[in-house]
């Protein structure tokens, strides 16, 4: 396995395929670079390098009691960029790793990135404050932590069905996508878990997003049920200096697996120079 050790001696695994300009892509809670296999073959057929790690306490990657938050997050993907020596690179984030790639630019600068894009990302801030009335309640949160807490496989279980809007009507569920993710949700640490649900949920990107000067694709689902539109992606788009968004109607959370053809396309497009904003 590929790793590289953290300055903590955290080990953070990640995989590396391929040659060209590299894409580098960061995964949602509480899964791994797993969840990004279709979009990595699909573009490494394209000509790219694409690579992808496991979040500190995901995955392979090592299990830390303290670390895990955005700003470490963030650190450690920024020690990767570092250790393969990453230029002209493309950053994607997905959900959480949306956040991660948020912070990292926000932390970091563009020096090592060319081009950035958002799906169903958390930024800029998911929970209700005085200044974010669209956003969830605290009770929302901590909700999800109590039912965490008290069956963490039942409730990886559950909540793939909202996850990618399986619990809809006349939706085609596929058995194997939801025992893929609870697979990887699984294989992470409960500690790490349980933390980073603070992390995806409170913390405020809203600086961050205000930093970046590079093009950003924010691609959003309008029925996401994981990380609702109203606070999210277009709220984003209005923060960034020069951003793309584009809305899917009908589409769940985890649009990048249900509805791959469609997103992997827009993303080529965008890679490329030729996409163009939409609502």
């Amino acid at each position: 396995m590929s790793t590289i050790t953290m300055k903590d001696g955290t080990q953070i695994y990640y995989k590396d395929w391929g040659t060209g300009q590299p894409i580098v892509f960061s995964h949602g809670w509480p899964l791994t670079a797993d969840d990004w296999d279709g979009q990595m073959l699909f573009f490494g057929q394209h000509g790219y390098r694409v690579i992808a790690h496991d979040r500190r306490g995901h995955g392979r990657s090592g299990q830390t009691w303290n670390g895990n938050e955005m700003d470490t997050y963030a650190d450690d993907l920024a020690a990767l960029f570092e250790a393969l020596d990453l230029k002209n690179a493309i950053m994607v984030g997905h959900s959480t790793g949306g956040g991660e790639v948020t912070r990292y630019l926000g932390r970091y600068g563009s020096k090592r990135v060319a081009k950035a894009v958002l799906i169903s990302a958390v930024p800029p801030l998911m929970l209700k404050t005085e200044k974010n009335p669209t956003g969830q309640p605290l009770s929302v949160f901590d909700g999800l932590r109590a039912a965490y807490t008290a069956n963490r496989p039942q409730f990886y279980k559950d909540i793939t069905l909202p996850f990618y809007g399986y619990n809809r009507p006349g939706a085609k569920i596929s058995e194997g996508i939801r025992e893929h993710w609870w697979l990887q949700g699984m294989m992470g640490g409960m500690k790490a878990h349980y933390d980073c649900i603070k992390a995806f949920s409170e913390t405020d990107f809203t600086e961050d997003l205000k930093k970046i000067d590079i093009p950003v694709l924010v691609m959003h689902g309008d029925d996401d049920q994981i990380v609702p539109i109203a606070a999210a992606g277009p709220m984003s788009a209005k923060l960034l200096k020069n951003a793309t968004l584009k809305v899917y109607p009908g589409f769940p959370h985890g649009m990048p697996t249900t509805n791959a053809d469609q997103i992997n396309t827009d993303l080529l497009a965008f890679l490329k120079g030729a996409a163009s904003a939409s609502a």
